[in-house]
């Protein structure tokens, strides 16, 4: 027979260990549950002007068409489901910000003081250079792109674009280079969370380059104009990154000092900075 107290204690420290994991799945199912809301929020006040934001996003590809030539739709309902496509992906970019302050938030009673300190900085810079991505892909990219591929003409074959394969384009250089522009993001942690160094990734820079343009490839359609703009930012990125790291470097040194304290001295600190963001 097993003892009444052992029992008792067994099951008192599952129940101690079971009730923190349980309270941190209701929590992330309450911030899942938020963004998804604000997801839903924005889609809804778009939505009415669907047609307007998908003309504005179709801007770089009807300014490149010939005179005669127009955007068309092969699916039967494709003229109502694509923008309204467009107004979904439109929202989750536009909640960005707010689905990482989610993410942060998440994360943030799990990290030290210092930890903090370098955390937000780098979430604001990451959602900013994602958008600049964007912005660089769709005034910069898209037209030049679209200027290339309209002067490629074959005899008796009228250039139609459809709207489906279009967003779809669209969306996937956004993505490529909303993704790229975060090279210093990448540089600057594996830096600071010492996988290397900033002289380490400056002997390896020739590869750096040709990683680049691999990527280039990868990511953007067969043209060497799209290639070359993707890769020539992802290299001038990377040496901002490394230029940003010695930035982190100093911090870091400074926050070592922090890292000596005792256990009761940090949850002191912890405390006091969680009363702070309330």
């Amino acid at each position: 027979m097993t003892n009444p107290k052992k029992h008792k204690k067994a099951q008192k420290k599952t129940t101690n260990n079971e009730q923190p994991f349980l309270s941190h799945l209701l929590e992330l199912r309450d911030r899942i549950l938020k963004v998804v809301v604000a997801i839903v929020v924005v889609f809804v006040v778009m939505f009415p002007f669907s047609e307007i934001i998908y003309s504005i996003m179709a801007t770089p590809l009807l300014s490149s068409l010939p005179d005669n030539s127009k955007m068309q739709a092969i699916g039967v309902a494709a003229p109502f489901l694509i923008p309204l496509k467009m107004v979904l992906v439109g929202a989750v970019f536009i909640t960005m910000p707010y689905s990482l302050y989610q993410v942060w938030s998440f994360i943030a009673p799990g990290l030290y003081l210092h930890e903090k300190k370098m955390v937000r900085p780098l979430i604001f810079s990451s959602t900013v250079l994602f958008y600049t991505g964007i912005a660089f892909a769709h005034f910069v990219v898209l037209p030049l792109a679209f200027n290339f591929f309209a002067t490629i003409n074959i005899e008796g074959v009228e250039y139609n674009a459809d709207i489906g394969y279009y967003l779809d384009f669209i969306l996937t250089i956004f993505f490529a280079f909303g993704i790229a522009f975060e090279v210093p993001i990448a540089t600057v942690l594996l830096i600071a969370t010492g996988a290397t160094t900033a002289e380490k990734l400056a002997k390896k820079r020739p590869y750096v380059v040709v990683f680049a343009f691999i990527i280039g490839m990868m990511l953007t359609p067969p043209d060497i104009i799209s290639q070359t703009l993707l890769a020539l930012p992802m290299w001038f990125l990377f040496e901002m990154g490394l230029i940003v790291s010695k930035y982190f470097l100093k911090n870091k040194k400074n926050n070592n000092d922090d890292n000596d304290l005792s256990d009761e001295e940090q949850e002191r600190e912890l405390d006091q900075a969680e009363k702070e963001e309330l």
